[in-house]
This record gives structure tokens, C-alpha cells and sequence, in this order.
């Protein structure tokens, strides 16, 4: 790694738990220099402009889920099996996502409705994988004969991501960790109630 590349990944991982806790407008020059003990100069030499710092701290905090969700999603067993790893994976780090701010693709994608083009598409692209993720693992369900076939993946997946960050957004805003994992346990009933025959 370049020594220009580790200058970069230092300002990431300072400054992207900031951009997760304030959001890209609310996180000033200031914060972004404070955190990193650099100049601004040296902050914008290493990347154009705030967008793409804040692309790239996104990127930074979404690594932590995608790693879990893949983790689940690719383990071995059958159909249900994935999708209990799955919510297993978010009861496990929900106490390291509720410290650090929050879910990272749910905080971009609040702020970055309002601005932010290339966040904005980033978010949208991410989402729109995790729904295809989860839709594979139903669908693989329905095929074995395992899940219902009249329900439709779809659906059921978006279920699922907006149960999830739905519940992680209600702990926060009440500030109120331990009801996530009866939201979450709650969430998981419907589902499989949805899926199985």
C-alpha cells in the first residue's frame, strides 16, 4: 500500500463512525480535521470533495454488514437455516451497530435522498442487492419444497429489510437497545410463519 493510500484509509477510519453519527451534512470541516489531525488541504488532496469522503466512509461502514450478510447467506443447510444466520447476524451486532450510530445504509439513505447523487445511487444499489440476496434463499426454499410456493420472494424480502430497519431505527429514535431483539424475534415469527409449509 502506497503511502498515499494510507493516508486515505486513515482519514476513513476516523472520520467514517462521524459521517455514520452526524451524516454528511452535519459533520463540518472541523470534525473531519479534529478526528484526523490533519489540514484541510491534506484532507482534499486525498479526495475531490465531501462526497466522495462520504462515499467512501459508507463504503468503510458497510463492509461490517455485508461481511455478516454473506457470511449467513453463504453458509451451509438448508433454506430456513440461512435465513435464521441471517437474523441471528443482527442480534449478535446490534449492540456494535447501535453504538456506532446506527445502521449505515439506513442513515446514507435518509440523508441521501435529499443530496448526495453518488451516495444516493450507492444506497440504492445496495439495497437493491440485499433484496436479491434474500430472494435467492426464498426462492431456493421454494424449490426444495421447503417454502411456500405461492409466496412471493419479493415481498417477503422486502419484509424483511424494512422489519430490520425499521426496528433498528424505533431503538434508536427511543433509545432503547433491548427492543430491538423483541422486535427482531417478533419479525423472524412472522416470517417464518410467511415462508414455511
Amino acid at each position: 500500500m502506497s503511502k498515499a493510500d494510507r493516508t486515505k484509509q486513515f482519514i476513513i477510519e476516523r472520520v467514517a463512525p462521524i459521517f455514520n453519527k452526524k451524516g454528511a451534512y452535519g459533520t463540518s470541516l472541523s470534525d473531519i480535521t479534529t478526528a484526523t489531525g490533519l489540514t484541510k488541504g491534506a484532507i482534499y488532496g486525498n479526495f475531490k470533495d465531501k462526497d466522495q469522503l462520504a462515499l467512501a466512509c459508507f463504503e468503510h461502514n458497510l463492509k461490517f454488514f455485508q461481511k455478516g450478510l454473506y457470511k449467513a447467506l453463504a453458509s451451509t443447510g438448508n433454506a430456513w437455516t440461512k435465513v435464521e444466520r441471517f437474523f441471528q447476524f443482527y442480534k449478535d451486532s446490534f449492540e456494535q451497530v447501535y453504538n456506532n450510530g446506527g445502521c449505515a445504509l439506513m442513515n446514507s439513505s435518509v440523508e441521501a435522498d435529499d443530496g448526495y447523487p453518488l451516495l444516493k445511487e450507492r444506497v440504492k444499489k445496495t439495497f437493491e442487492n440485499w433484496k436479491h440476496e434474500l430472494e435467492g434463499i426464498i426462492l431456493e426454499g421454494q424449490q426444495s419444497g421447503e417454502f411456500k410456493a405461492e409466496i412471493e420472494a419479493s415481498d417477503v424480502a422486502n419484509l424483511i429489510i424494512a422489519g430490520i430497519e425499521g426496528s433498528i431505527l424505533l431503538a434508536k429514535s427511543t433509545q432503547n437497545a433491548r427492543g430491538f431483539h423483541g422486535l427482531l424475534n417478533h419479525l423472524k415469527t412472522i416470517v417464518e410463519k410467511e415462508l414455511k409449509q
